[in-house]
Order: structure tokens, then sequence, then C-alpha cells
């Protein structure tokens, strides 16, 4: 019965029916955002396993120079407030 799950004239049948549900100036949108997206999650991966990997110990340069970052000094958190306060003029119920 479905020798053949997916025959070329199914994806047209499919690109039309997003086509008609898009609409053809929300597609180019659609592909930015996703190629933005797919980036993101590839630069973090990449930073994930580079995060992972452990340093070579046995290197004199490894020992030698501060892990980078371990120089600059830590954050600190702030909170952020509004200059003026507004007052409600109405009642609550």
């Amino acid at each position: 019965m479905l020798r053949n799950g997916l025959e070329p004239w199914h994806i047209l049948v499919v690109l039309a029916v997003v086509v008609l549900l898009f609409g053809s100036k929300k597609l180019p949108e659609m592909a930015r955002g996703l190629g933005k997206s797919m980036r993101i999650l590839k630069a973090e991966t990449k930073a994930m396993r580079e995060e992972d990997t452990p340093a070579d110990a046995g290197t004199a340069q490894s020992t030698a120079t501060p892990q980078q970052g371990a120089d600059r000094p830590a954050v600190t958190p702030t909170n952020v407030t509004k200059a003026t306060e507004t007052k409600h003029t109405g009642t609550t119920a």
C-alpha cells in the first residue's frame, strides 16, 4: 500500500500548503530566524565542547598563563529601580 512513502509530488503539495498558510512575505523572515537560531545553537554547542575538553597540563605554556577570564573581576548584580514612583489615584476592589 505504501511502497514509496515520499514522492516528489508530495513535497510539492506540502510546499504549496506552507506558502498558502504563511504567505510569501513571511517565509524569508522565518528562514532568517531559523538560520540565526541554527548559528546560535552551533556556537553554543562548540563552546560546550571546548569547556568539556581537558586542558593539557604537561605543557609549560598552559601552566605559565592564567585561565582566560581569571584576571577579570567578578560582576556584582545591581537592582534597577524607577527614579520616580507613580501613585494610583483609583481604588482597588
